[in-house]
């Protein structure tokens, strides 16, 4: 039986595989620079061309048991970041048991 989360986490795996992306905390650099000047984390980002289609990756991310961070625009384009080491994780999981990342 196919569930709302796990439509939703097949959804989200087509975006994260279209153009979505990772990016990690530097560990060399909050060894060097402390965690009060660095307080950059993990993160996935998930691009979105429109903003109907951005609506839809933030309910698909609720739906999966996701909080999605505040979107931005970067160039012509919104980027939905999701946070946090933990969450990151489990999104990957997701994404990669809906047939690889």
């Amino acid at each position: 039986m196919d569930t709302g989360r796990t439509r939703a986490a097949r959804a989200l795996a087509w975006y994260y595989r279209r153009n979505g992306y990772v990016r990690r905390q530097d560990t060399d650099r909050i060894a060097n620079e402390g965690p009060q000047q660095y307080k950059k984390g993990d993160e996935v980002r998930l691009v979105a061309s429109t903003v109907e289609e951005l609506r839809l990756v933030r309910r698909l991310l609720r739906e999966a048991g996701f909080k999605p961070g505040r979107p931005f625009r970067k160039g012509r384009q919104y980027r939905q970041p999701v946070y946090g080491r933990q969450a990151v994780a489990r999104f990957l999981e997701a994404v990669e048991s809906e047939g690889g990342a």
